[in-house]
């Protein structure tokens, strides 16, 4: 895959970067628009370069200062004839498909885990949807509120922030975490206790609800799913695939466990109701466990800039400034 890095950088040092970029390798074009940047002012250099050679690129950008200094924006063209950017793709290192670009996961890891109002509505309805299926036995209901629970994102972001040492990452993904579920289950209990009078199902409808049975029985099981799909989930998330995260949301129980311990306490099944909060807990932490591991071994086989190279950059820098 052939991306575009727009970049916004001070006129003295539009001949390194356009040099980084031009001895790069997997770059098919280097374009230099001379004043093209107005605030600020500088010049603006346009590269058509392989995705897996993005990250090592970024790496000497970084080292130049470029994103204080002025901008970086990478994006993918949909469609890109060119036999340069054909033989760039070839003689870049690795697979695009394979390539994580740390600055694009954790920005959008980022914007997923902020506490929101979108945030907490998806999650209160998921959770409310998951406790009808549970006291209308329905699996579909369940499944459903799988699938419709936003809570992978901020679980994401957490293992982004363990990996890079981002703390204030960690920190926005635990605060929609932290209040987000009690305030959905509290809500789902709220509710689930106003509609008690009303008679809209029985008071032992948990000992009837079979389809409910496997979110309150925690074993072995729900530690392997939870790992399978917290790196199943990661690996959607830095490839780019997001069609397979629908997957990893109906196979992971934390929201209908969520639901189902708000319904469990208002009905007085207090052994179910731990039995669902520890499916809840093992579900949490299996995920982003998983989800850490992946990044971790996508770190080491990942080509890293070398501190000498590193070093050697910055002194040309320091010597274009002067």
């Amino acid at each position: 895959m052939i991306v575009q890095m727009r970049i916004c950088v001070p006129a003295e040092l539009t001949g390194l970067v356009a040099e980084q970029c031009e001895q790069q390798p997997g770059t098919a074009e280097v374009a230099v628009h001379a004043g093209a940047s107005v605030h600020p002012r500088g010049d603006v250099v346009v590269a058509y370069i392989a995705r897996e050679s993005v990250e090592e690129l970024l790496e000497k950008l970084h080292v130049l200062k470029i994103e204080s200094l002025g901008s970086i924006a990478v994006s993918a063209p949909e469609f890109v004839l060119s036999d340069r950017a054909d033989r760039a793709e070839e003689t870049a290192p690795g697979e695009g498909a394979d390539t994580v670009i740390w600055e694009e996961v954790s920005r959008q890891t980022g914007e997923e885990s902020r506490l929101s109002w979108t945030f907490l509505s998806f999650l209160v309805l998921a959770t409310l949807l998951a406790a009808i299926g549970i006291v209308t036995d329905s699996t579909i209901a369940i499944v459903g509120a799988m699938a419709v629970g936003p809570e992978f994102g901020p679980l994401a972001a957490l293992a982004v922030a363990v990996v890079r040492g981002n703390w204030r990452l960690g920190g926005r993904a635990s605060l929609a975490l932290g209040p987000g579920f009690p305030t959905a289950m509290l809500t789902t209990a709220l509710i689930t206790w106003l509609a008690l009078p009303a008679n809209l199902f029985p008071r032992d409808v948990l000992d009837r609800a079979s389809a409910a049975e496997f979110i309150y029985h925690p074993g072995p099981f729900s530690l392997v799913v939870a790992v399978l799909a917290g790196g199943a989930g990661m690996l959607s998330v830095i490839s780019g695939r997001s069609a397979a995260l629908i997957g990893v949301f109906i196979s992971v129980t934390t929201v209908p466990a969520a639901g189902f311990v708000a319904v469990a306490l208002v009905l007085g099944e207090f052994n179910k109701a731990a039995g669902s909060a520890l499916q809840l807990l093992v579900n949490l932490g299996g995920i982003v466990a998983a989800a850490v591991a992946v990044l971790y071994f996508h770190r080491l086989v990942t080509r890293r800039l070398s501190d000498g190279a590193a070093l050697r950059l910055r002194r040309q820098a320091l010597r274009a400034r002067r």
